[in-house]
C-alpha cells in the first residue's frame, strides 16, 4: 500500500503544470514559467534516430563560415566562449578534452528518450579574435528555449521512478564521475508536435564521461582505454544492482532495482551497431577509438540485459 500511494502521488505530481523561474540578466528579476515536467519521453522506433547529427539533426549544425566571439563563459573545468555563427545563431563553444566525450554522451542519452542539450563537435574552427582550435563542442542557445534553475538529484518530481533510476544507470554506464546539481538544468521548451509547454530536466554538463570514475588523481575523462578497462556491475543483492562506481554522490546509485536497470539495457539494446558507432564518430574519435568505445559500451548493455529476471532469487 505504501508503494502504491507513492506511485499515485508521483503520477499526480507529474500530471500538474509546474512553475519554474527564469532569471532575466538585464532586468534582474525572476519571472514565472509554467509547463509540464519531463525527464523522459518514449523515443518510438529508435532505429530511425540519427546518432551522428543528434537531437538537432543536420539542419541545426553551426554555420562555420564566420564565428564571432561574444564573451567568455565563466565556471566549470573547461574554457568556454559564447559565440555567434555565420547564420546568426548563438552557441557556447567548449574548448576542452571534454568536448568529445560530452558529444557522444549527449547522443546516447537522447537515443533512448532522455532530453539533452543540442551539441555538435567541430574538428577545427577559428573564433574571431581568439584563434583556431581543434575538437570544439558547440552547444546551441536557441532564443526560444528558456534556461531556468538547476534541478537536484536528491529532490525532484521523478525521484524513485523507473525513468529516473534509468538515468542514474546511464550515468554509471558512461562513467560520469562528475555528479553534481550544478551540472543539471531545467529548460522551458514548447513541444512543436503537441503544442504543450514542457519543463525538461536535462543534464547540461556530461564532460566527465568515457574514462573511469575515482578520486581526484585516479579518475579520468575522455579516455577510451580507461573506459574499456573499467568494471561496470559487481553483482545483485536484495533485488538491487551493485555498481562499480567510485565518483561523486555514490549514494545515489545504491538503490537501483534490477528491473529498472534491465529496462535501460533493453532500450539501449534496440540501437544498431551503426548507431552506436555514429555517436562516437560524431565526436571525432579515431576509427580505433570508435571500435574500442563501441565494444565497451555494447558489453555494458549486455550486462544490463543479462541481469536476472527474478531479482528476489538472488
Amino acid at each position: 500500500m505504501k508503494h502504491r500511494a507513492m506511485a499515485i502521488c508521483l503520477s499526480l505530481i507529474l500530471s500538474l503544470s509546474f512553475t519554474a523561474f527564469a532569471k532575466d540578466n538585464k532586468q534582474k528579476h525572476r519571472r514565472a514559467v509554467t509547463g509540464t515536467p519531463m525527464l523522459w519521453a518514449d523515443p518510438g522506433d529508435v532505429s530511425t534516430r540519427d546518432l551522428f547529427y543528434g537531437p538537432g539533426g543536420q539542419a541545426m549544425q553551426p554555420d562555420l563560415s564566420h564565428i564571432r566571439f561574444i564573451r567568455e563563459e565563466t565556471g566549470g573545468y573547461s574554457k568556454k566562449y559564447r559565440v555567434e555563427d555565420g547564420a546568426g545563431h548563438v552557441w557556447v563553444a567548449k574548448i576542452s578534452k571534454e568536448s568529445q566525450s560530452e558529444t557522444a554522451a549527449n547522443r546516447l542519452l537522447w537515443a533512448i528518450g532522455y532530453p539533452t542539450e543540442i551539441t555538435y563537435l567541430v574538428p577545427e574552427v577559428t573564433i574571431e579574435g581568439k584563434g583556431t582550435f581543434k575538437n570544439v563542442r558547440f552547444e546551441a542557445r536557441p532564443k526560444e528555449v528558456k534556461r531556468l534553475e538547476n534541478w537536484m538529484w536528491a529532490t525532484n518530481p521523478f525521484y524513485g521512478s523507473r525513468e529516473f533510476n534509468g538515468l542514474k544507470v546511464m550515468m554509471v554506464l558512461i562513467e560520469n564521475w562528475d555528479i553534481k546539481d550544478t551540472n543539471n538544468r531545467i529548460v522551458h521548451v514548447r513541444n512543436d508536435e503537441t503544442g504543450s509547454e514542457e519543463l525538461r530536466y536535462i543534464i547540461s554538463d556530461l564532460g566527465g564521461t568515457f574514462g573511469k570514475t575515482g578520486g581526484v588523481i585516479s579518475r579520468s575523462r575522455n579516455n577510451p582505454e580507461d573506459y574499456a578497462k573499467a568494471k561496470f556491475i559487481k553483482g545483485v543483492k536484495n533485488g538491487k544492482v551493485e555498481f562499480n562506481y567510485n565518483g561523486k554522490r555514490g549514494d545515489l546509485f545504491k538503490d537501483i532495482k534490477v528491473e529498472d536497470a534491465r529496462w535501460v539495457g533493453e532500450q539501449l539494446a534496440r540501437l544498431s551497431d551503426q548507431q552506436i558507432n555514429d555517436a562516437f564518430r560524431a565526436a571525432n574519435y579515431s576509427p580505433e577509438e570508435i571500435a574500442l568505445l563501441s565494444q565497451a559500451f555494447k558489453s555494458r548493455v549486455s550486462e544490463l540485459v543479462s541481469l536476472p529476471q527474478q531479482a528476489a532469487a538472488q
